[in-house]
Order: structure tokens, then sequence, then C-alpha cells
């Protein structure tokens, strides 16, 4: 069965960009027709462990990387990804990512930012070896409330997972 992951590098705990990631596994999971289902990792709750115990920062990382799909959201800090995500995905071993489709999602309060998504984050992921078939891009005022919110290019998600 497919699991799809969420990672989400919000430093706040229960933040909205974990709400929208959420949302975003409940849609791609329709797409995909699986049920929802995968690990969570809020990194808001992992912050205290990042650079103190590096055990926990790998358990999380371990968990997230048994499932086929990954959704990693972040809001938008100075022009980029936040921090917290970046020191996470930092102590994630090489080829990480290998073989696996993932999907990342950024927010914003301006749509100035909506390529941060493809210059900054995008490129991470694809060096851990991610397969990104699509990045999203998300201003804060539009976040989605339901899963058929997303625009997913299902053909080309379909095709990648099966």
């Amino acid at each position: 069965m497919t699991q799809i992951g969420v990672l989400a590098g919000n430093p706040r705990p229960a933040s909205r960009t974990l709400q929208a990631a959420l949302t975003l596994r409940e849609a791609l999971a329709g797409v995909l027709g699986v049920p929802v289902d995968g690990p969570v990792v809020d990194a808001a709750v992992l912050a205290p462990a990042v650079f103190t115990d590096a055990d926990a920062v790998k358990a999380a990382l371990t968990e997230l990387g048994a499932a086929e799909v990954l959704v990693v959201a972040t809001p938008t800090y100075k022009a980029a990804y936040t921090g917290l995500l970046k020191a996470v995905l930092d102590q994630a071993p090489s080829g990480w990512l290998r073989g696996k489709v993932v999907l990342p999602l950024q927010i914003a309060a301006s749509d100035r930012h909506a390529l941060a998504v493809e210059v900054h984050l995008r490129p991470v992921l694809t060096e851990l070896g991610a397969l990104v078939p699509q990045a999203l891009f998300l201003n804060e005022n539009a976040l989605p409330a339901q899963p058929a919110d997303f625009a997913l290019d299902s053909d080309v998600l379909k095709a990648l997972v099966r």
C-alpha cells in the first residue's frame, strides 16, 4: 500500500502549513486511489531536538523515509523556506529520498514569492534524490479548505507512483 508522509517545516506547532500539507496529502490519496496513511512529522515539535538530539531527528527521518510519497511543506521566510526545515533536511543521509515522489508545498503572504518553491526548495529535495513532478505555491489568503482545491497533475503522479 502506498503511504504518503508529511514533513511540515513551520516553526509553529499545529500550523496552517501543517494543515495545508495534510489537505494536500488527502488530495494525493484521492488521485492515487489509496487510503490516507503515512507518517506525519511536524518539525516544530522536533525543533528542540534539531541541534541537541541527532537520534530524534534520525528517527523522524527514518519514519518519513518509509513512505513512498512525501509532502514537504513550508511557509516562506526571507524569500526561501524555513531554517528549521533546512536544519532537519541537512541531517538526512545522502540519497534519503532516492526513488520517492515528493511534492513540495510553499506558502507565502505574497505572490512575489511564487518562484521560491522552484528556486530554493525543489533543488534541495532533488539533491536528496527526490522525484519532484510538481511543486506547489500557495498564497496564504488562498489556503485550501478542501482536497479538491489543489490542482494536481494526476496523470503524472499516477505514472510515477505506480
